[in-house]
């Protein structure tokens, strides 16, 4: 059996349902001092990036917090990767490049998840085949372990029975992307086109002076 509202009682239904939608449109576009930046087509509200310090391929010690002011990409691999790393590499070398002076205020970081093998020299190496600008940081196995832990990293060793490489290492392969003001947000998932990642790196940029 069919129910029928007398029509004055549809009109007051009607208007409380308006009201509700009004005040939470209202509640979504109540913004603190971090904003809600759209990355890849997932929000995220940024929370602080966790400090850390690791070595760099020249010798150095980079530490997060010296990077404020500018953008910073962080991928976590390793120079024997036999695709998703060297393609990460290369899409960024187009982000840079498409960029142009905004890269000045872009960090690329690649941090190894292979520290038996990815010295300093050689993570040098590797990087220098891609852009020289791109920092590569190393560490001691716990140090690398809190980093991991922090950004929420997956990897795992896999060895290979009659391979010279002797093992392989699985891993995340999206880019976790960190502020000039130092808050984290939605990380870049593998094959996003560059053109979105510039996209988004300039949206960042402009939210850090607005």
């Amino acid at each position: 059996m069919r129910v029928v509202l007398p029509s004055r009682v549809r009109l007051v239904l009607y208007v409380v349902f308006l009201a509700a939608m009004a005040l939470f449109v209202a509640a979504c576009a109540v913004q603190g001092s971090r904003p809600t930046v759209t990355i890849t087509g997932n929000i995220l509200t940024p929370t602080p990036a966790i400090e850390f310090a690791l070595h760099d391929q020249l010798g150095g010690t980079f530490r997060l917090s010296d990077q404020r002011g500018k953008v910073v990409l962080l991928f976590f691999g390793y120079t024997t990767c036999p695709d998703v790393c060297p393609t990460t590499l290369a899409e960024w070398r187009q982000v840079r490049a498409a960029l142009g002076k905004d890269a000045e205020r872009v960090q690329f970081v690649f941090v190894t998840v292979d520290p038996e093998r990815d010295t300093p020299m050689r993570m040098q190496d590797y990087l220098a085949h891609f852009d020289k600008d791109f920092i590569g940081l190393t560490g001691t196995p716990d140090e690398l372990e809190a980093v991991y832990e922090a950004y929420k990293v997956y990897h795992r060793k896999v060895e290979l029975k009659d391979s010279p490489l002797g093992y392989l290492v699985e891993h995340s392969a999206s880019t976790r992307v960190v502020d000039p003001r130092g808050f984290q947000h939605a990380p870049i998932s593998f094959g996003v086109k560059p053109d979105d990642v510039v996209r988004n790196i300039r949206q960042l940029l402009k939210e850090s002076i607005s």
